[in-house]
């Protein structure tokens, strides 16, 4: 008996409209969810996505900037907050134990990284941490997030030396508008002087630039791991935090902050609030990036991030009064065209054979 049914007529699967029994018409995808509830399902995990990394990186930002730019006013004497290395601390053990908590509520599975590796990638993600929030010491909070938005740079030359990639025409044009925003938001106005007390770039737009190789380090690390381990991005999140919790108590140990932290802080009993709700919006949003592109990919997530951004230098200038000229509006607008653009056109690269 032949059992062959090549010779039967395929079905070809398409959308379907149902009618129900009050009259009302609903299309159905060929597994049977109503379309139009997806989309609207959709459309309210996007709103929710959006206005989680919105306004958790908004007080992330504020917070930020009150914290280590603020005036500490104690009788007769102002002091200013130095304690990078504790800031940090905090930040890390609450990204730990929020990760932590996500993990046993959604039980991702056992993790088979290296911890070498998590070793090594917690160390330029602490460094590139360390390097930003000292960089709020000597920069404004909108030099400082323009500075942080150029991760292309880093990626795009670290992926041509090292991971030897071949991008597109696109992604070079959108790196140079990048690069030539950033310079006219860095440029100095005035009359150019010779004398060594005015460095062209000083020694915050450094530790900027020191963060930044960092952050690019810390993504061909973290890709090396998806790539060969398929890491989940909380098992990422809490080894990495772990790691540098460590680095950071033999850091803090060493140089004796905690010692000169825990007095300024009874001084000003309103600092350890503000630190625990720095640590608390970092960790949220982390949890909304993570969830945004796993729902809708990394190319939404881009977008709402690069808005948010741009935002936040808004809110820093309106709220404390930190000055923009024209000129720098116009890098910034040059900035963030290039990251909403490359973010669409210039993501394709090659790898070399």
């Amino acid at each position: 008996m032949n059992s062959e049914v090549t010779d039967l007529p395929t079905l070809a699967l398409s959308d379907v409209e149902v009618k129900e029994p009050n009259g009302k018409i609903v299309k159905l995808n060929p597994e049977g969810v109503d379309l139009k509830s997806t989309m609207v399902t959709n459309r309210r995990k996007l709103a929710v996505c959006f206005i989680g990394i919105f306004c958790c990186y908004f007080y992330y930002g504020i917070v930020q900037e009150t914290i280590t730019r603020g005036k500490y006013v104690s009788g007769d004497k102002t002091e200013k907050f130095t304690f990078t290395l504790c800031l940090v601390f905090v930040q890390c053990i609450i990204n730990a134990l929020f990760s932590l908590l996500v993990i046993r509520i959604r039980k991702p599975g056992a993790d088979a990284t290296p911890h070498k590796l998590y070793a090594g990638c917690s160390i330029s993600y602490l460094g590139a941490m360390l390097a930003s929030n000292s960089a709020l010491r000597h920069v404004s909070y909108p030099t400082q997030v323009l500075g942080k938005s150029c991760k292309p740079i880093p990626v795009m030359i670290l992926g041509v030396l090292i991971g030897g990639k071949r991008y597109n025409i696109f992604k070079y044009l959108f790196v140079t508008m990048i690069v030539f925003g950033v310079a006219l938001f860095m440029y100095k106005d005035g009359k150019v002087t010779k004398s060594i007390d005015s460095p062209l770039i000083g020694f915050g737009e450094m530790l900027l630039l020191v963060s930044l190789t960092l952050d690019g380090v810390t993504g061909a690390m973290q890709d090396r791991m998806r790539g060969y381990h398929s890491t989940n991005g909380q098992h990422m999140m809490l080894n990495v935090n772990l790691w540098s919790l460590l680095y950071l108590a033999l850091a803090i140990a060493l140089t004796g902050e905690v010692f000169e932290f825990i007095p300024f802080a009874q001084r000003y009993p309103v600092l350890l609030p503000n630190m625990l709700l720095f640590g608390v919006t970092s960790a949220l949003g982390q949890f909304f990036i993570f969830l945004t592109v796993s729902e809708f990919g990394p190319l939404t997530c881009s977008i709402i991030t690069t808005t948010r951004k741009f935002f936040t230098i808004l809110a820093s200038v309106i709220i404390f009064s930190n000055p923009v000229t024209s000129r720098q509006w116009l890098g910034t607008l040059l900035v963030f065209a290039g990251l909403v653009l490359d973010s669409i056109f210039g993501k394709s690269a090659t790898v070399k054979k």
